[in-house]
This record gives C-alpha cells, structure tokens and sequence, in this order.
C-alpha cells in the first residue's frame, strides 16, 4: 500500500523521467498518445496542472470555488524552469501541508488535501508515458512498480471515474472485470447507461457481456486510461473503451 510520502516521491519521480523523455524527443515531437498534442503541448498541459494543484493546495480552508487557471510560459526555454520551480513547489507544499486540511479536488468537491498527492502521481506517471511514447516507438512494458501502478488504477475507478462519468454518461451496460496479477489486485466495474459505475470486487466469472483485462498491474493501468498496453483484453472490449477517460 502507498502512503502520502510515496506519492509526493513519485511526483518528483514521474516528473523528472517526464522532463527527460519530453527533453529527448523535443518540443515538436507528436504525442501519439494524446492525439493534435507536441511535447510542447503536453509539457504545457501537465505544468498548469501541477501549477493549479499548487494553488488549490495553497487555498486549503478555501473550498467555495476552485483556484483560477493557471498562465504558463508559451516559450519552451522558459517552461522548463517554470515547470521545475512549480513541481518543487508542489511537492514542499504537500509534504508541509496537513493531510486533513480541507481543498478541492479536482472534481470540484471538497476533501482533504491528501488527496492532491495521489491525483498528482499518478497524473504525472500518465503523462510521463506519453512523454515516453514520444521519444521512442519502443518504450518499456514495465515502468511503473506493481504498487504504484495497481494504485493508479484503483484511483482511476474510484476517483476519477465517477467524476468523468458525470461528465460523459456511460452508455453501456455489462462489466469491466480488472485483474493485476503481479499486485495481488482485482477490481469489477458494473456499468448502467447513465449511471456512475459501480466498483466493487468481482463476484463471479465472466459472461458474454463483460470484458476482462488482465496482465500486470503496469499494463493494466495503462488500458484503463486508454495508453497502448500488453494487458490481455478477452470479452466485449467496448466495454473497456466506453470507460470515460476525461
């Protein structure tokens, strides 16, 4: 299990293998995975989302509305050491920062600050395959740890899903049946068009209408958020895909 000072390490981590791969493959590169995006584009992206994590950890108490968009540098030369100064800040603040205090969350809705870190690792790790992705067609099958991985997707499901999914309606019904074997993890999403998935463990086997992804937990994180994946995907795939990853 990860605790709060895995995750603000992993911040550092992810952002670091971030910056060198997006370095590596240069500013206008394509991210494959992330489609119309350079490096520059998603080098951008995940320096106003560290900056706006900061703001709103900083406004701790202050859960009314959620902090202003954040302005980031347009010029590549002048992003990078923007985005380290913001990362390190970001990171001091979590540590620093009482784990109860109340902040929002990226949904727009009040809980612990806590919470900032987990979404920031794992925001990070995502985009650090993207990065990874751009600089190489061959990128490692295995770089995220079974921990951190396993708990990726388990954030996914029961953090972001259901906020997605308020956003972009599921419009199919059947189960996303997850199994990480490396991490000892399994997971059953139950899925009703219009409803907020249901995350629970899986109760029984599966049926024509599910889906089971299966691998180790880094692939199976990777499917779950729509990145190429060496995951075993068996069933009606739709179901996986219909999964809101906005």
């Amino acid at each position: 299990m990860m605790d709060h000072s895995d995750y603000t390490s992993q911040i550092e981590l992810q952002a670091r293998a971030l910056r060198a791969a997006a370095v590596d493959a240069g500013p206008e590169a394509a991210v494959g995975t992330c489609p119309g995006w350079t490096v520059l584009d998603l080098v951008r992206h995940i320096a106003r989302v560290h900056g706006w994590a900061l703001a709103a950890v900083l406004r701790t108490g202050e859960v009314a509305e959620p902090p202003a968009r954040v302005a980031v540098p347009e010029d590549w030369d002048e992003l990078l050491p923007w985005w380290d100064e913001k990362v390190a800040e970001l990171v001091e603040q979590l540590r620093t920062t009482p784990l109860d205090a109340p902040t929002r969350t990226t949904g727009g809705v009040p809980a612990a600050a806590a919470g900032w870190a987990r979404r920031q690792a794992h925001e990070t790790a995502i985009h650090r395959l993207d990065a990874e992705h751009a600089r190489s067609a061959t990128v490692p099958s295995l770089l995220f740890t079974p921990d951190l991985a396993a708990d990726g997707v388990d954030e996914f499901l029961t953090l972001f899903l259901p906020v997605a999914s308020r956003r972009k309606p599921v419009e199919h019904t059947g189960r996303v049946l997850l199994h990480a074997a490396d991490a000892g993890r399994a997971w059953e999403v139950r899925l009703t068009p219009g409803g907020i998935p249901e995350i629970g463990p899986v109760t029984d086997s599966g049926t024509d209408e599910d889906v089971v992804v299966a691998g180790t937990a880094d692939a199976v994180f990777r499917a779950v958020w729509g990145r190429p994946s060496g995951a075993i995907v068996s069933g009606n795939s739709a179901l996986l895909d219909a999964l809101p990853k906005v």
